[in-house]
Order: structure tokens, then sequence, then C-alpha cells
């Protein structure tokens, strides 16, 4: 696919398209279902939306979009914008004006089914934005959308040359920067989080990396009381985070 046409797959995420960012939508490609409503409400949707339809098989789609679990129904669209440092500083300014900033950082998660749980969840919770950095780690992919269930469209995403110059900016616009580790002996349970703030999640394999964790105000850990699990996977542990926040928020409100 080339950079200026990019494959949306799935019920959801395609409604996203449709629904939050029209403009965007160049064609529907449907595994033609008539008993299906979901692909029905879709297919009418493009239809009202001026987006021509393209009837394709099972394999053909499958093909076409790259991913086998399409449910029948992939959208081919301009790629959504992903804003930059300075976006970022603006986007932050404004909305501190208004409430109590939630981030979420992504220090160089690669696997796009971890990026596009992480997104699913950060909607979920109230997150304000998502920040990810732009090398080693996981882009906008089908597969990351078709993930977030339609997070991908609805939630910001800024993309960083730099995490440790951002981070620098944010404390400086007030967030507080909190930190993850298995290693770290501060609970989450037991770390204010109702300021603003922005909670940093590290990579699969090794975590945060040192810079990144040199910046942070405080690094928590989740308390693992099993005997084989000593860890959690990236997308569980940011959303472990992100509800704790939004239930310390919402005893303060």
């Amino acid at each position: 696919m080339s950079g200026n046409r990019v494959w949306v797959v799935g019920h959801h995420a395609v409604n996203a398209v449709l629904s939050v960012s029209p403009e965007r939508a160049l064609s529907l490609h449907c595994v033609i279902e008539k008993q299906n409503p979901q692909q029905s409400r879709l297919i009418e949707l493009a239809s009202r939306l001026g987006i021509p339809l393209h009837p394709v098989d099972q394999r053909q789609l499958g093909k076409q979009c790259g991913i086998e679990h399409h449910q029948g129904v992939a959208l081919q669209s301009k790629p959504k914008q992903e804003g930059n440092e300075r976006e970022l500083e603006k986007f932050v300014s404004q909305m501190s004006s208004r409430r109590v900033p939630l981030l979420l950082i992504l220090d160089q998660v690669q696997d796009p089914h971890n990026f596009g749980a992480c997104l699913r969840t950060a909607d979920a919770a109230g997150a304000d934005a998502v920040i990810v950095v732009r090398d080693n780690a996981s882009p906008l992919t089908a597969v990351v959308q078709k993930v977030a269930s339609g997070a991908a469209e609805t939630t910001p995403i800024f993309r960083v040359a730099n995490l440790a110059r951002v981070m620098d900016s944010l404390k400086q616009q007030g967030v507080w920067m909190i930190g993850t580790s298995d290693k770290a002996a501060v609970p989450l349970f037991q770390q204010d989080l109702t300021g603003p703030l922005a909670i940093i999640v590290g990579a699969e394999d090794r975590g945060l990396r040192k810079l990144t964790e040199s910046k942070c105000d405080v690094i928590v850990s989740l308390p693992v009381a099993g005997t084989v699990v000593s860890s959690l996977n990236v997308s569980v542990a940011t959303g472990i985070c992100l509800y704790e926040a939004r239930r310390q928020r919402s005893y303060r409100s």
C-alpha cells in the first residue's frame, strides 16, 4: 500500500473512520452478507457519504488488505495524521485550561496487537492522548486499528522523535511523569494519580529505557501475587494503570 493510502479493517474500525473522519475514506470493500446488520449499516453510511462500494470475496479481501481476519469489511483510506512535538505542546496547553490531563506514553512498544490494545484501553479509560516514539515502535497499521476497535480514530496520537525532550517539556507544563517497572519499590495503588500526569510504559521485552526512566518523577510497580507469573503484558499493565488513575479521579471529583 502506498504512503497516501492505507487499509482500515473490521466493523468498529471502519465505522470509526466513516463517522469521525469521513473525508479520509476512499472506497469500501465488502464480502457481501445480506443478513449481516453491522455490514449493512456500514454500506448504507458509505453510500450516504458517496464512498464507492467494491464487492469482493473472502480470499480476495484478505489478499488486498493483508489481514486474514477482516470480518468481511475493509476501508481504503487516507492515513490518519499523527501529531508532532510542537502540536503536542499546544494540545496539552489548551487541554490543561479545561481539565486535568491524563496522558499515556508508550516507550518503544513494537507489537501492533499491544499498541492497538493500549489505544483501545486509553480511549475506554478516558486518556486524553497517546504519545509514541518514532523509532523502534509499531506504526499505525491495519492490525493496530482493528485491535483498537475504533479507538485509533478517536484517540489523539502524537509520534515524537525525542521522548526525553518531550518528557522535559511536559514537566514544564506541570505534567507529572509516572513510570512503570516490575522492579519498582512503590506500588501503583499507593501513588497519587489525581493530578496532571503521564503514565509511561516500556517495551515488551525490556521495559523502560534507562534515559526514559531517569526522566520519570516516580517509578511504580504492579504487585504480583502469583508464583509463576512475574510480570504482566504491557497492554494489561497499561489498562490497570489507567483505570487506577480513573478510579482515583472519580473519588476526587
